[in-house]
């Protein structure tokens, strides 16, 4: 039993008063006499739940949660509760959920950190936002606010099940709501493969960044477009 009170304001209590006692299931509070406190706290038989219903519950040692990202409620483990502060009902929410929220950690690539350094400089009026998750509450590599355009470079993790067939089903899965809420917002969704690419190289890195060009220079002006007669490189 969990009580809401000092132990001192607890001894000012007379027999028969109402103390404040926090529910060992639901964790709701109710109200106990003091009389059975105290035979609870010397290891006596006492009563720890707000009623019979949280009594049988605990016994099934589960507990009715609501999962975290699409609110469907489910039976968890009280030993796996305390694990975590959030809970989900299956491993694809959790991923999907942990995508859209994550603020900490980067997978991204040696193209994409390339690409981050090459794009400004051709089109130095365009903003750009890489692995930005501000639009769409999950995060796209590359951004483009003024022409409603986005980018996402898919490695062979995006295809294959590297680590195995559910997390593949997760990042497809996510993949796809990425294009779902862009299609809502009207930004056009450009998915490229890169699953060519093995290992970084400059030289073969281009091929990803002219497929890039093209595609921004149909959205631009003529006047504006780059002509990638030679791309940058890293030495100039």
């Amino acid at each position: 039993m969990k009580i809401l009170i000092t132990i001192e304001e607890l001894n000012n209590k007379k027999s028969r008063d109402l103390i404040p006692c926090e529910c060992a299931y639901c964790h709701n509070t109710f109200s106990t006499q003091k009389n059975v406190v105290q035979r609870g706290l010397k290891g006596s038989r006492t009563i720890d739940f707000c009623t019979p219903k949280c009594g049988y519950q605990s016994k099934i040692k589960k507990q009715l949660l609501n999962c975290q990202n699409c609110q469907k409620p489910f039976l968890k483990d009280f030993s796996q509760i305390k694990k975590s502060k959030n809970h989900f009902c299956c491993h694809s929410c959790s991923g999907t959920w942990g995508n859209s929220h994550k603020t900490k950690g980067t997978n991204r690539s040696k193209l994409e950190f390339w690409l981050e350094k090459q794009l400004p400089v051709l089109y130095p009026n365009l903003i750009f936002k890489f692995n930005d998750r501000t639009e769409i509450l999950a995060e796209l590599d590359i951004f483009i606010p003024e022409l409603k355009l986005a980018f996402e470079l898919n490695g062979i993790f995006h295809y294959e099940p590297i680590y195995g067939l559910e997390k593949l089903t997760v990042t497809q899965k996510n993949d796809l709501q990425k294009s779902i809420k862009c299609h809502e917002k009207g930004i056009e969704f450009c998915t490229i493969d890169t699953t060519s690419l093995k290992y970084f190289k400059e030289q073969n890195a281009k091929k990803f960044l002219g497929i890039i060009i093209n595609i921004i220079n149909k959205k631009l002006e003529p006047s504006k477009a780059f002509q990638p007669s030679c791309l940058i490189t890293s030495e100039g």
